[in-house]
């Protein structure tokens, strides 16, 4: 739960910052530099989770970019919810079809309850007539949920055979945070500290979040099943639409407030089973 509010947390600093290069490659150097120290302090992946981690850390900077794309072409309450929503969605079928994962009565009860919050909370984004045309920021922000859907599996099955959620997340964000620097710097070279300066602060400090968002994430994928860790992740989406009524100003209204109820109810649903 505590890794979802700050997941909400750091996406809504990326919305903020209008530089989309800029705004990923500060996230990466944040990542980066966090990877780089829990490595010194924690012990390397098993050779098994290496296979996964280098697959993780190429879907995860295809996320970054549909991420960014989607906030572009969107509303942050309105895209947000629906990349957070299509994710648990994915993962809980693979979970159960392809891993084999049981749940049980008010586990799936939850399931359900919980996505049909997350579509409700999306679809009133989608009819709000204050908001920006909303077909191609949709489709964009699906993909996001797909990309996060394949990341959230992919290291689920990862962290486990690395024997150590922290070495795992460690490498996992090193590796993971160099690419869209480095390729800035090699497309920019002097005019990227420029673009670099405005928004220097906020950048490093989501990415800073994003570590502690998903390092929480891994470590709980190893005690529980990636299913209700999916879903239960999905508090951001309440978060996510209180940061864009508050901060932004997006309208919130009557619907949005009744799917946060439904995401609540089957939120403690879930909670009461695992």
């Amino acid at each position: 739960m505590f890794a979802a509010v700050t997941h909400a947390g750091w996406n809504a600093i990326t919305h903020r910052i209008k530089d989309e290069l800029a705004c990923l490659s500060l996230v990466g150097a944040g990542r980066t530099l966090c990877g780089a120290v829990l490595a010194c302090l924690a012990p390397l992946p098993a050779p098994a989770a290496w296979p996964y981690l280098i697959a993780s850390v190429l879907i995860h900077i295809a996320y970054q970019v549909a991420l960014m794309r989607s906030f572009r072409l969107g509303d942050f309450g309105q895209v947000y919810p629906i990349a957070r929503g299509v994710a648990p969605l994915l993962v809980t079928l693979f979970a159960v079809f392809a891993l084999g994962e049981h749940l049980d009565g008010a586990s799936a009860a939850g399931v359900a309850i919980v996505m049909t919050g997350i579509v409700g909370l999306a679809l009133w984004g989608v009819r709000d007539r204050t908001s920006r045309p909303s077909g191609p920021a949709v489709a964009m922000a699906a993909t996001t949920g797909v990309m996060i859907a394949a990341y959230t599996v992919v290291d689920g099955v990862g962290v486990r055979e690395a024997g150590a959620a922290l070495g795992y997340t460690a490498w996992l964000m090193l590796l993971d945070g160099l690419a869209i620097p480095a390729y800035a710097a090699a497309t920019q070279r002097a005019a990227l500290v420029a673009r670099l300066r405005p928004v220097l602060v906020p950048g490093l400090v989501g990415g800073v979040l994003s570590v502690l968002s998903y390092g929480l994430v891994l470590w709980a994928q190893t005690r529980a099943p990636l299913a209700p860790v999916a879903v239960l992740r999905e508090f951001s989406v309440i978060a996510g639409a209180a940061i864009a009524a508050f901060l932004f100003k997006e309208r919130f209204g009557g619907p949005r407030i009744a799917a946060a109820i439904l995401m609540v109810t089957g939120i403690a649903l879930m909670l009461g089973t695992t």
